[in-house]
């Protein structure tokens, strides 16, 4: 089975049966599973969460910009720019569920889309600790 194939079967079940299934909460429950996977799979490293992005075939992520509480990703992929219409929330949540683990700091993230990427912002509320 080649790429294209596999791209296909994942984008069937991303972009149309989860939005059949979750209707008008598709947004916000993709981005809280987005959180929840990020809890069962924590990752230590910028390194790390590059691979697992590739991995999971989320697409390319680059850290474009850091400071103490932010964070800027760009994530492409080859599907991008062609009439995508995904969401981006599960991306987002597991985003800000990882800067949590790694900041102990209550995260948050969101999204812009570009003509061939998407930009994610997570910003971490210094003041507002995980325990």
């Amino acid at each position: 089975m080649n790429q294209e194939t596999n791209q296909f079967g994942y984008d069937l079940i991303r972009n149309d049966v989860l939005k059949d299934i979750l209707g008008k909460e598709h947004d916000s429950i993709l981005y809280w599973i987005g959180k929840s996977l990020a809890r069962k799979y924590p990752i230590e490293t910028t390194e790390q969460l590059i691979s697992f992005f590739e991995k999971a075939n989320w697409g390319i992520l680059t850290l474009t910009k850091e400071k103490k509480q932010e964070r800027t990703y760009e994530l492409t992929g080859p599907w991008m720019g062609k009439h995508d219409e995904r969401c981006y929330q599960l991306e987002a949540g597991f985003l800000a569920q990882q800067a949590e683990h790694s900041l102990n700091l209550i995260s948050g993230a969101t999204y812009t889309v570009k003509k061939d990427s998407i930009l994610f912002s997570v910003e971490s509320d210094r003041h507002d600790r995980t325990e």
